[in-house]
């Protein structure tokens, strides 16, 4: 498929798990894509790996609670691939797992920066260049925790919130200018960071990470966690032409996390 073959898209969070399977999905239907991550070894296995396949692609390593880096990079990447017209703003932390009046506030800083300060910025830094070709796509990776309580994890729950609340928002500034925007909620998914917060929950509970494991995938309605690829292709269907008419909306892909009644 190429149907989006001649466009250029950004993705945080690109060297693992999600935005891994982001990268690797647009790249298979035609994208450039440009590689936002930790400067790591995973970084640049993934851009090592999708060079070797023949996709167009380039890496950034940067740190994006860094203002200066991140203005650096954005810099680069217009520079380089001339304009940007997809914005998949993915990357995230889990943050500190603990009651409200115990959680450490560099915790609630870092988790804020890095899941709802850099997509605003990433945002107010794309949106000129798109509003000047009149397209464009945003995409944000939100969470079901994004839509509901989520105790012992007010730093992740309140980013993953105020998410959905800046792509409704900036979805209706934009779209005079032809511009989509959207937040996806994926429910537990099979992710390094899915395990990290298992295992920390597991801790401040007192219980062992098996059977907290468990509990997440009971709650689903599918009794299993998403796998990062079913994101991607949502990311890539909101990408593609049977998608113009899709804005401002926040959409699940969860296993149906949350609505069972009883066990």
């Amino acid at each position: 498929m190429s149907e989006l073959q001649n466009k250029v898209a950004l993705v945080t969070g690109a060297s693992q798990g999600i935005g891994r399977a982001i990268a690797f999905r647009l790249a298979r239907a035609g994208a450039g894509v440009a590689l936002a991550a930790m400067d790591d070894v995973h970084l640049e296995g993934t851009f090592r790996e999708m060079q070797d396949l023949g996709f167009r692609v380039l890496r950034y390593g940067v740190d994006l609670t860094d203002d200066g880096a991140l203005d650096e990079t954005s810099s680069a990447i217009i520079n380089d691939w001339g304009t940007i017209d997809i914005l998949i703003n993915n990357a995230g932390i889990g943050g500190p797992t603990a009651p409200v009046h115990e959680m450490p506030v560099e915790g609630w800083d870092r988790t804020l920066a890095i899941n709802l300060r850099a997509p605003f910025l990433l945002s107010r830094r794309f949106a000129p260049a798109m509003i000047k070709q009149k397209s464009g796509r945003i995409i944000n990776i939100s969470s079901i925790a994004g839509k509901m309580a989520y105790p012992l994890r007010t730093p992740y729950a309140a980013s993953k919130w105020a998410l959905i609340g800046l792509t409704l928002t900036v979805a209706q500034e934009l779209g005079p200018n032809n511009i989509q925007v959207n937040v996806i909620c994926p429910g537990p998914t099979e992710t390094e960071l899915i395990e990290s917060v298992i295992r920390a929950r597991a801790d401040a509970t007192g219980t062992d990470y098996e059977t907290m494991s468990e509990e997440y995938v009971k709650a689903t309605a599918l009794k299993r966690m998403v796998k990062p690829e079913e994101v991607a292709d949502l990311v890539h269907f909101l990408c593609s032409p049977a998608a113009e008419a899709i804005t401002g909306q926040a959409i699940d892909i969860s296993a149906g996390y949350g609505f069972r009644i009883g066990d």
